[in-house]
C-alpha cells in the first residue's frame, strides 16, 4: 500500500474509533428554548461536551418536541432517551413525597425553598434509583401566582372559573376554590388561553411570559404560594456505562448547573413582573380576604399530604419545620 493510502486509512480508523468512542444521548425537555430552564440546560449539554473532550455529546430537545411532558420521564425510565426533565410535583399521584414542593405555603421563598429540597433530596433521590434511574440536579420556578382576567377580592371571585392545572395538588387547591382545573402542559397554554380552554391561571411568572399571558388575561396576583423545582436526572444504566471520567465531568456539570439555576431564577423572578406589568397586566399583591382564604385551604391541603406521604412525608415537613 502506498503512502497515500496508509495515511487515508489512518485516517479512517482513526474516524471510526472516535465515532466509536464517542457516546450521544438525548435529552427531551417540556419548556421553550428561551425558558430559562432550557438555556440552563443548554449551557450544561456544553459544559459536559467540552469537560469530555467531546466523548458525551447531550442533544436537548426543548418544548416537548422528543416526548410530550407526561410521556418524559417513562422514556427516560425505559430507555428510550438517556436523561430528561420534569416537574418533580407533576408526580405527586405516582408518589406525593415528589410533590412536597407544591404543598401551598410550606415554601414560599428561595431560602425556605432551598432548605426543603435538602432535607427532601434524599428521599426523591431513592425513590428514582428504585425506579433505575439517578437525579443530577434541580432548579426551582419563581414562586407561583394567579392570573386572571377580572379583579379578584377573595376565593368566592374564582368559583366556576376555568383554571389551569399542572399537577394534582395545583388541580386540588382549583378544586377548594370552587374552581374548575383544567389540565395544560406549559408548551400549549398559550393555545388553550387564546381558545378558552382556560380562563385563569396558576403559575410562575416565568411561564406567563413565555405564554404571553398579557394577551389574554388582565390580572396577576403574587399570592407565592410555592416554589415548585425540575428535575434532571439519567438513566442509571446509561450513567454507569460511561466511564468515570465522563461520569465525573456529567456529576460535576450538572452541580455548576444546579447552583446557577437556582442564582437565574431567584435573579429574574423580579424581571418577569415588571414584563408583565410593562405588558399592561395588573401585577399585585393578594388582598387580605384572598391571602386569608388561600392560607386557609393550605392548611387544609398540608394536613391532607402529610397522611398521604407517610412516615417519609412527615419525617421531611418535621426536619424541614426545625
Amino acid at each position: 500500500m502506498n503512502k497515500p493510502n496508509l495515511v487515508a486509512a489512518a485516517a479512517a480508523l482513526l474516524l471510526a474509533w472516535n465515532a466509536a468512542a464517542q457516546t450521544k444521548w438525548d435529552m427531551p425537555t417540556p419548556y421553550p428554548a428561551t425558558n430559562f430552564h432550557t438555556e440552563n440546560i443548554a449551557r450544561f449539554a456544553s459544559e459536559v461536551d467540552k469537560a469530555t473532550a467531546g466523548k458525551l455529546k447531550i442533544t436537548v430537545h426543548a418544548n416537548q418536541s422528543l416526548f410530550k411532558t407526561p410521556e418524559i420521564k417513562r422514556a427516560i425510565q425505559g430507555g428510550q432517551a438517556q436523561i430528561g426533565e420534569v416537574l418533580l410535583a407533576a408526580l405527586n399521584n405516582e408518589d406525593p413525597v415528589f410533590g412536597v414542593d407544591n404543598v401551598p405555603f410550606l415554601a414560599t421563598s428561595y431560602a425556605e425553598a432551598r432548605k426543603l429540597w435538602q432535607v427532601s433530596k434524599p428521599a426523591i433521590e431513592a425513590r428514582f434509583a428504585k425506579q433505575g434511574m439517578k437525579v443530577l440536579y434541580a432548579v426551582p420556578w419563581p414562586p407561583q401566582g394567579i392570573y386572571t382576567k377580572k379583579a379578584v377580592g377573595g376565593a368566592a371571585d374564582l368559583k366556576g372559573e376555568k383554571i389551569r392545572s399542572y399537577s394534582p395538588q395545583t388541580a386540588r387547591l382549583i378544586e377548594l376554590l370552587g374552581a374548575q382545573p383544567v389540565t395544560v402542559q406549559a408548551a400549549e397554554l398559550a393555545q388553550a388561553l387564546a381558545t378558552g380552554v382556560v380562563n385563569a391561571n396558576i403559575t410562575s411568572g416565568a411561564t406567563g411570559y413565555d405564554s404571553k399571558s398579557w394577551e389574554q388575561l388582565s390580572h396577576f396576583y403574587d399570592v407565592q404560594a410555592w416554589l415548585p423545582k425540575n428535575v434532571v436526572f439519567v438513566n442509571a444504566k446509561a450513567f454507569d456505562a460511561l466511564d468515570k471520567g465522563a461520569q465525573q465531568a456529567l456529576v460535576k456539570a450538572a452541580a455548576a448547573a444546579e447552583a446557577r439555576g437556582w442564582k437565574v431564577s431567584e435573579e429574574k423572578a423580579k424581571w418577569y413582573l415588571e414584563q408583565l406589568a410593562a405588558k399592561g397586566m395588573k401585577v399585585q399583591a393578594p388582598s387580605a380576604a384572598l391571602r386569608a382564604d388561600l392560607r386557609r385551604i393550605g392548611e387544609t391541603m398540608t394536613a391532607d399530604w402529610l397522611k398521604s406521604a407517610g412516615t417519609d412525608g412527615q419525617a421531611i415537613v418535621a426536619t424541614y419545620r426545625k
